[in-house]
């Protein structure tokens, strides 16, 4: 008898986990997919041309709250826990749900999940959503391109609709974002890569992605997602950490993970993080990876001339995720607007919808997060910037929201990146196994 496996997750983690261990081997049947974090992504169905010819009705995506009752119904044998940027104590909670319900609790480990390329793998990850690993992804990027590399950032997955449409996708200009209708939280890790000269692949199925990647590149980069495992083998893992959520990097799944793999770690936002706040960290490092190579960095915020913020009422937009389910309560924006004398402007009591619902469910604080994961949360974002009593709006969202979106009202982006700290091995020092 196969044994019956319900797998939970986010979109993402999830399918990876059932294409490369579960789709093919006759020791297991897939009942179930559960979904959460994600709004609009429950109530679906894996295909069947990606589930494959043993599953001709595709396997049903159900909400997580229905954990306890899929068991019991479905027979389950093993729930499989698949996503990430979740506190320890809540995959036990999770855990402790599945055992009550008559079920096996299962992790799998990066060994049985992570594909090999056919050429050098760089693996940029974190020990937290908003670590600053994209501004580090794209740093990466830049050194390699600068050595003569052929570089193709692989995006961890975030197909939130049409699952066949998005089973491979390629990226290699805006024009591509527009034509498979991404959302918001997609633009933010596309675009920095494609202003930048870099092709970027998405999608679902790993397995064919990598094999039409690596074909046009020397240098395959990952670009991880959340705090998750990378999905291809690196031949340099990069690890990013932050001290201003010093102790996050041994409290979340599967951020420890990613710490104690690493070959080298990035302590990100040295000048914002106080020296307690960095020393807990180095003391961490020192405990659970003393091998690895440590490298301090700023994160360097800038923002767009052409508005003065000293003394004005601002607005600020900063990257969603960050904000919920990184727990972060401010971003770039805040930092930024604060440095230049600006008054923030709470939008809470302007929100509606389903943004509402996200402040209810986030404590983010008195910023106004990017969410755009539906035609209808841009036009609440929009209606609730219209409504706010403010001046400007401060856009610390990776894209330029004006893109997607009508701001009423004058805006200033705000950008970041990466500055590594004098004194410290170099990006071109630690790439050097694949710059050769």
């Amino acid at each position: 008898m196969a044994r019956r496996v319900l797998i939970m997750g986010a979109a993402g983690r999830d399918f990876h986990n059932f294409n490369v261990v579960y789709r093919d081997d006759r020791r297991y049947e897939v009942v179930a997919f559960t979904a959460t974090q994600i709004p609009f992504i429950n109530d679906r169905t894996y295909p069947p041309e990606l589930a494959g010819s043993r599953y001709p009705q595709g396997i049903r995506i159900h909400d997580e709250s229905e954990l306890s009752r899929l068991i019991r119904e479905l027979k389950v044998d093993d729930v499989v826990f698949a996503y990430s940027d979740v506190s320890h104590e809540h995959v036990m909670h999770k855990a402790s749900e599945a055992l009550a319900a008559g079920a096996n609790f299962v992790l799998l480990g990066p060994e049985a999940t992570m594909l090999s390329a056919r050429v050098p793998v760089v693996a940029v990850c974190a020990v937290r959503t908003g670590s600053g690993k994209s501004q580090t992804t794209r740093a990466v990027a830049a050194t390699l391109r600068g050595a003569g590399k052929r570089v193709v950032a692989v995006r961890h997955p975030m197909p939130y609709g049409d699952l066949n449409a998005q089973r491979v996708q390629r990226f290699a200009s805006i024009e591509d974002e527009d034509r498979y209708k991404v959302t918001i939280e997609e633009r933010e890790e596309y675009e920095p890569h494609l202003n930048a000269g870099t092709v970027v692949y998405a999608g679902v199925d790993y397995g064919a992605i990598l094999e039409q990647a690596q074909q046009e590149c020397d240098v395959l980069l990952w670009d991880g997602g959340n705090n998750d495992l990378p999905f291809f083998r690196p031949d340099i893992h990069i690890v990013v950490a932050d001290p201003l959520r010093a102790g996050h990097e041994t409290t979340y799944h599967p951020g420890e993970a990613n710490l104690r793999m690493a070959d080298v770690i990035v302590i990100n936002k040295m000048d914002s993080a106080s020296l307690d706040q960095v020393g807990e960290l180095e003391d961490t490092i020192r405990r659970l990876n003393p091998g690895a190579t440590v490298i301090k960095a700023n994160s360097v915020v800038t923002v767009d001339d052409g508005i003065d913020l000293a003394g004005k009422r601002v607005l600020v937009v900063e990257d969603g995720p960050t904000l919920t389910h990184g727990e972060m309560k401010f971003g770039a924006g805040v930092v930024a607007a604060r440095r230049r004398g600006a008054k923030i402007v709470d939008p809470r009591p302007y929100a509606i919808g389903t943004l509402e619902e996200t402040y209810r469910r986030y404590d983010v604080g008195p910023v106004l997060p990017a969410m755009g994961y539906s035609e209808g949360q841009l036009a609440e974002m929009e209606k609730m910037i219209d409504a706010a009593d403010c001046d400007v709006v401060v856009i610390a969202s990776p894209i330029d929201l004006r893109h997607v979106i009508n701001v009423s009202k004058p805006a200033v982006r705000v950008r970041y990146e990466l500055e590594i700290l004098e004194g410290q091995p170099s990006l071109a020092d630690v790439l050097a196994p694949v710059l050769g």
